[in-house]
């Protein structure tokens, strides 16, 4: 049985990855978090190396982020540090004991003025802190790992705070919402990257790949099926990014355009998403986990 240590248990991602592996009798997870009962800081590299040679994995998979994209832009260090040097540290640490890295990331990478879904070729240029410093760790994961596959996925949802459930818990209390209808992309279930990852995990296929939902929408679209689903009858009020932003100013710049094409998973054969529709269907028959 192959140990594969997890970081950021506790979110979103780190909960669906334990469900996905739980009947696999090849791995053994080891579950870290801030908040788990075994504490990895992954921004101390001497605790990170530490750990990593004492229970020799097979393979980490982080899943730990600072997501937090307004309060980034006014704390820039603690965002390098969890995002980047996090990110740095692990793959020192895999390399150290030649593991394999699995390393979530971001549509956030990308400027968001596209006019086609993105590929793995497009040129980056994040707009905002927390996408500089989740482009930073990717290409700290390039520099110091060598069996590395790195994700990047886009408007992920599961157990634990998120868009769905925002708009679920407003909807108790709203008649009808406000919500922006001019930025595009695909919602994408924390169960269907977990699928993913663990049909990449056993494998030499390294290397950057885009992994969403098949299709794309709007925000605004997005909560009307929530509703649907939810046989709720709340309104969404269809806005642009000018419009909200003006009665609700955010520090951060949003991505207008944030469809990925998954070109690389595609090319090589290796995980097909399912369309967005079927798997925010099944995120509400599994209760909403």
């Amino acid at each position: 049985m192959e140990k594969i240590v997890v970081t950021g248990c506790n979110g979103q991602l780190g909960r669906a990855i334990n469900r996905e592996f739980a009947s696999d009798d090849r791995y053994e997870l080891i579950n870290t978090d801030v908040t788990a009962d075994i504490k990895l800081d992954i921004t101390d590299v001497r605790q990170v190396l530490s750990f990593v040679r004492e229970n020799k994995p097979a393979a980490i998979i982080n899943c730990a982020a600072y997501t937090a994209v307004d309060k980034q832009e006014k704390d820039a260090d603690l965002s390098m540090k969890i995002n980047a040097i996090g990110p740095r540290n692990l793959a020192i640490a895999a390399s150290d004991i030649k593991a394999k890295l699995i390393h979530v990331s971001t549509d956030y990478v990308f400027p968001g003025i596209s006019d086609h879904p993105l590929t793995e070729f497009d040129p980056v240029g994040p707009v905002s802190v927390y996408g500089k410093t989740k482009l930073a760790g990717e290409e700290f994961v390039k520099q110091f790992s060598s069996r590395f596959q790195i994700i990047r996925t886009a408007w992920l949802y599961g157990d634990g705070h998120n868009f769905a459930k925002t708009m679920l818990k407003l909807s108790e209390t709203h008649d009808e919402l406000t919500v922006v209808s001019d930025q595009r992309g695909t919602p994408t279930s924390a169960k269907e990257l977990a699928r993913c990852i663990h049909a990449l995990l056993p494998t030499d296929n390294y290397g950057l790949f885009h992994g969403t939902c098949e299709g794309d929408t709007n925000w605004a679209a997005f909560a009307e099926e929530i509703f649907t689903l939810a046989k709720k009858d709340t309104v969404v009020k269809h806005v642009t990014t000018e419009e909200y932003a003006a009665a609700n100013p955010q520090s951060a710049k949003r991505p207008g355009y944030s469809i990925l094409d998954n070109y690389m998973l595609r090319l090589t054969d290796s995980y097909r998403f399912a369309d967005w529709h079927d798997a925010i269907a099944e995120y509400f028959r599994d209760g909403l986990k």
